[in-house]
This record gives structure tokens, C-alpha cells and sequence, in this order.
């Protein structure tokens, strides 16, 4: 399936952006099972601007291949900002990259919670000296919410290369 349009400009956006900077970015990617890393992937070049991306889809994963430590995934469950920051500051301890991004939420259409609906992704940006965080509820069918997580999180990576330059 091609990736989304919106996404794809996105993702070349970013491109553009890390290759200018001499950067290279690195992706955890849970309900988006590896959305962002297809968009990045696609576009000719990205190898001088894309580290690696982890797909922790279950709980395991993100303990085991990133570091998310399994009681804080107790404490606050997978879709939390708590666990987006331990995403994000995971992959970067487990690569080469100085930017990384990290999406976790509920896509539906079951699953969803009052506390936590379908549509939540909490999300997590970071350049290894400052992580932000941020938890948005996204409306649409699955791959409305995935799409919609995906483009959210290649602008978050545009906002903090943004706020690097300062």
C-alpha cells in the first residue's frame, strides 16, 4: 500500500532537513508498526539520514529492544507519555542517531479505553538533550489514526530540529 501523501511529503521534509544538518534520525514506532520508517525508506537517499527504526509493537519489545523498563509500562500502560519519552530516549541509546521519534496509542478499532479511546497516541521526540512529549486523540477508522500518528510525528521532528537551530 503507498504510503499516504501528506506523510510522504513529511517524511521528505524531514530528509531534507537532517541531511542538511548532518543528522540522522531513528524511529520507534508501536501502533504505526513502521508507518514513519516505510514513508523514510521510500525516498531515494534517506540511508544518509535514516539510522535504523524499531517496530515494539507489544510491551516485550519495547522492554527488550529499547530499554522501556516493564514497570513503567505496568504503572502507566504502553499508550502514556511516560513510556513515548522512555521510546525515544531508548532508541537513541540503542543507535547512532541524535534524533529520534516514537509513537504508541490505541488505532482501534478495539482496545480502546474511557480513560485511554481509540484514536489516543502519545508521542516522543528527542535530540539527547531534551525530550518532549505530547498525547493527542486522533478521530477515523484505523488507518485514519495511523496515518494521521505518523504525519503528527514526522512535524514533531520538524518542530524540534526547528527549536535545535535556536
Amino acid at each position: 500500500m503507498p504510503t499516504d501523501s501528506v506523510v510522504h511529503q513529511l517524511a521528505i521534509r524531514v530528509g531534507n532537513r537532517l541531511r542538511d544538518g548532518r543528522l540522522m534520525l531513528a524511529t520507534a514506532e508501536s501502533c504505526t508498526g513502521g508507518m514513519v520508517a516505510t514513508a523514510i525508506t521510500d525516498i531515494s537517499g534517506s540511508s544518509g539520514w535514516f539510522e535504523r527504526g524499531f517496530v515494539t509493537y507489544s510491551n516485550q519489545a519495547k522492554s527488550e529492544m529499547i530499554g522501556v523498563p516493564a514497570e513503567m509500562i505496568d504503572r502507566h500502560g504502553a499508550v502514556s507519555e511516560p513510556v513515548a519519552r522512555a521510546m525515544a530516549e531508548g532508541a537513541l541509546r540503542n543507535s547512532r542517531a541524535q534524533v529520534a521519534l516514537s509513537i504508541t496509542g490505541v488505532a482501534g478499532p478495539g482496545g480502546g479505553t474511557e480513560a485511554k479511546p481509540v484514536g489516543m497516541v502519545s508521542f516522543g521526540w528527542s535530540n539527547r538533550l531534551h525530550t518532549a512529549v505530547e498525547t493527542v486523540v486522533f478521530k477515523g477508522g484505523r488507518e485514519q489514526i495511523r496515518v494521521q500518528a505518523a504525519a503528527h510525528a514526522l512535524r514533531g521532528v520538524l518542530a524540534l530540529l526547528d527549536e535545535q537551530e535556536r
